[in-house]
């Protein structure tokens, strides 16, 4: 649906009054889309219901959309991420309408007599569309899945055969279908999705993690890190997958999604920078770069210390085996047992500027996944160093939109 003039005009004037009213028009908008579609709650993340986050990233999308409305294109790579989060969730078209349904009213009923039929129908357009080429861009990520070598869409029960903790807080587990069969092959950074039922909630709750391993057509595997939730309570699935999933439970799985990956296909030379779990997709990423023919990798992580550093052997170890692989390791807390030279590397959160002639690799593309205040220290940084942002990409989980 192609958006007239007067349309654009008419959302880009009043963008500004919704931004300004962003954040109780959403909170109204779920309070009363869950009342009328309960079972909605099975996508949503809950917990960021509860800390405000959902509400605040949906209002900046919002307004992105808007401000952007003349030049949709400008969107491309963030629509790209939604859609793959969609899919991932199992979001289909009809939902998209019950969304604009509510969201719609909820402008009425939080601004009022504000509110003209014109400006709630020129909404409704530019909304209808946006609904559109979402719904597009996921219908064709479901074919694709669908379509792949041990492939699915929806969800496939899978067998807990391995559970091993990996530090103090970081625990994977190796996953195979329930049915036998094969599995998809993914991208190196590529991510799945676990649905789980969570008492404490009465429903549903599902949540994307990593594949941190190589694709293998058996099994995958995640690492899990333990979220604490609000008030200091543990996460609702992290926790649960945590202490109670267990070998030989089973559990639901959606296909691999995710626009963060590398190219498998370039022999260029690659940055990895990590903090925390962030680590697990680019094990994935690591793996994959060091088969033949091997290609020139640097990789950077941030820990707190050896209890929470995840998989350090193993990088140790490549550190060991592969000439054209660079390890640069900072801890910002060491314990009293950790030796700097041995444990870590630098003490002290990650500077780039610090290592500067170990990562500024000619023709390099540099990858970053970890907090989001993490990423976007290190992705100035890289700015600040001249790498181009068209070399720069980095992952996003969670409800935050990385630039706002």
């Amino acid at each position: 649906m192609m958006l007239t003039q007067k349309t654009k005009d008419i959302v880009k004037a009043t963008a500004p009054v919704l931004a300004e009213h962003g954040f109780a028009i959403i909170q109204h908008f779920y309070k009363r889309m869950f009342q009328a579609h309960p079972e909605l709650k099975n996508i949503f993340n809950m917990a960021h219901q509860e800390r405000g986050e959902q509400q605040q990233a949906l209002a900046r999308a919002v307004y992105a959309y808007a401000a952007n409305i003349e030049d949709p294109e400008s969107l491309s790579a963030v629509l790209k991420d939604i859609s793959h989060k969609h899919a991932s969730l199992g979001v289909r078209p009809e939902q998209y309408l019950i969304v604009g349904e509510h969201l719609l009213a909820s402008i009425k009923e939080v601004l009022g007599d504000a509110v003209t039929d014109d400006i709630i129908s020129a909404w409704a357009q530019a909304y209808g569309n946006l609904a559109d080429i979402l719904a597009g861009m996921e219908s064709a990520l479901y074919e694709r899945s669908a379509e792949r070598p041990g492939g699915w869409t929806g969800w496939r029960q899978f067998i807990v055969r391995e559970k091993q903790p990996e530090s103090d807080v970081i625990t994977s587990f190796v996953l195979e279908p329930a049915d036998g069969g094969p599995v998809a092959d993914f991208e190196p950074g590529q991510y799945i999705s676990i649905a789980v039922q969570v008492p404490r909630l009465g429903c549903q709750q599902i949540r994307q993690y990593s594949l941190s391993d190589s694709p293998n057509g058996r099994s995958y595997r995640i690492s899990v890190k333990r979220e604490e939730g609000t008030s200091g309570t543990p996460g609702y699935v992290s926790s649960l997958l945590h202490d109670h999933v267990e070998v030989d439970d089973e559990i639901k799985l959606a296909a691999p999604y995710g626009n963060f990956y590398i190219d498998v296909s370039a022999t260029s030379p690659i940055v990895l920078i990590s903090g925390g779990v962030g680590l697990t997709p680019m094990i994935s990423m690591l793996r994959k770069a060091l088969q033949t023919p091997p290609r020139k990798v640097a990789f950077v992580h941030g820990a707190r210390n050896s209890a929470v550093h995840a998989m350090r052997d193993r990088l140790k170890e490549a550190a060991r085996t592969y000439p054209d692989f660079s390890l640069f390791i900072f801890y910002d807390e060491p314990l009293p047992i950790d030796v700097e030279g041995q444990d870590y590397d630098y003490a002290g959160l990650v500077d780039l500027e610090r290592i500067k002639d170990g990562i500024l690799l000619e023709g390099a593309d540099y990858y970053i996944c970890g907090p989001v205040p993490f990423m976007r220290m290190q992705h100035d940084k890289l700015l600040q160093l001249g790498i181009p942002e068209a070399r720069i990409h980095y992952e996003v989980f969670g409800p935050d939109l990385f630039a706002e």
